[in-house]
């Protein structure tokens, strides 16, 4: 056993994964007082503020998400029993692929344990069974979507990031007969940028291509009852499948495909990640349907999101504190050298009680590091003028590079 543990420890330090070992915070967050969490470090435990949770919309700590999952949890217990197709379906999962396939406009919806499985499982059926299939994806697309489209099989072209001008130009060279499928995300999630989705759709319409959307960031928190980018630009129709997840803006965990019955119907069948798996806990599932039927609506928190992004954007502006875009919730604050951003991670925990976590690869490329930050819409708006203004000390202390063309005399305050 020891040789094989030497072995394989050689290779990870040759490899370079020694450099790149992570550590990772205990962060018991609070219900009801989120983004409050308690915090174990060193032995000792301390009260901290999340800025970083992908609980975007606070829906994880609902009264009646956490009512629905208690009632569900008395009612059939902790585990859902097996997998789907052998004992594991609860009406609970019925009822919220229904509400799913509703809430995007498609005839069927289909739940799986997690986004990922989600994205993995769907694509290596929808592009692997296509047969010659040609998919074009975009070059920042998440390790679920790229790992899926290796596993079916089909021939992939990446087009460089949200560059539509670069999808013509891959697709438009692709024989017109083969069998065509351009797969994107809508919010990208470490830089916080949209996708182009109306010059992708016309691309897509233009070329016969079928379209795979993924709206892991966006789903609840954007467009008409939470639908997604998509909907909030009514394009929704225009994207033949949708791919959302339940563990961001709904509070809780699971992934989740909506669109045609007959490809929905293919996945189901086929998946293996979605048949050779436990089903999600019917008491998970009645709290996500609790959340997707309260953000349907109620506009209240997707209010709230918006304006403390938009805040934070216009303060971090004012002090030249560089962030990668301003076009979404998620406010990516860039710093580009790893050690440096875990640095400032730290002492924005130590002094501050502030959790952001610095990003590195493989999650972003080497020289890319940022500082994950996402004002949810359970953060008040002076906190968040006090979490830019413990980023500005830091910044002046440690003389990292402001935005170009700030002066320390543009900043103002209030």
């Amino acid at each position: 056993m020891n040789q094989y543990l030497e072995l394989f420890s050689r290779h990870m330090k040759e490899g370079g994964s020694a450099e790149a070992k992570r550590e990772f915070l205990e962060v018991s967050r609070l219900a009801g007082k989120f983004p409050a969490a308690r915090s174990l470090r060193d032995g000792i435990g301390s009260e901290i503020s999340v800025w970083c949770s992908n609980d975007y919309l606070g829906m994880g700590q609902h009264p009646l998400v956490l009512a629905a999952t208690r009632e569900a949890l008395d009612a059939y217990g902790a585990g859902s029993g097996g997998s789907r197709n052998i004992g594991g379906t609860n009406h609970y999962h019925v009822l919220l692929e229904q509400e799913l396939a509703d809430l995007h406009g498609k005839a069927n919806a289909l739940l799986f344990t997690s986004g990922y499985t989600a994205n993995d499982g769907a694509l290596t059926v929808l592009a692997g069974r296509l047969g010659d299939c040609v998919v074009f994806s975009d070059e920042m697309n998440h390790a679920s979507i790229i790992d899926g489209l290796r596993h079916s099989g089909a021939e992939k072209r990446i087009f460089r990031h949200n560059d539509t001008a670069h999808l013509e130009e891959l697709i438009s060279a692709t024989d017109s007969d083969r069998p065509k499928m351009i797969v994107m995300e809508s919010v990208y999630s470490m830089g916080g940028d949209v996708a182009p989705l109306a010059e992708i759709a016309a691309i897509a319409r233009k070329h016969g291509a079928m379209t795979f959307l993924d709206e892991v960031h966006a789903v609840g928190m954007y467009g008409p009852q939470g639908a997604g980018i998509a909907a909030s630009l009514g394009l929704a129709d225009e994207f033949t499948v949708i791919m959302g997840t339940l563990a961001k803006g709904f509070g809780t965990t699971g992934g989740y495909i909506a669109g045609p019955a007959e490809l929905v119907d293919a996945v189901r069948g086929l998946s293996r990640s979605f048949i050779f798996t436990t089903a999600l806990p019917p008491s998970v599932v009645a709290g996500a349907l609790a959340a997707v039927r309260h953000l349907r609506a109620s506009d209240e928190e997707r209010d709230r999101l918006r304006e403390n992004a938009r805040l934070t954007h216009r303060l971090l502006t004012e002090h030249g504190i560089p962030f990668v875009s301003d076009e979404s919730h998620i406010v990516s604050i860039f710093v580009g050298d790893d050690a440096l951003a875990q640095r400032i991670s730290g002492l924005l925990l130590e002094r501050h009680g502030i959790y952001v976590q610095s990003i590195n690869a493989p999650s972003v490329r080497a020289g890319q590091e940022i500082l994950r930050s996402a004002p949810g819409a359970v953060h008040e708006p002076a906190a968040v003028a006090e979490f830019v203004a413990a980023l500005d000390g830091i910044w002046e202390e440690l003389g990292v590079t402001r935005a170009p063309g700030w002066r320390r005399s543009a900043v103002t305050h209030g």
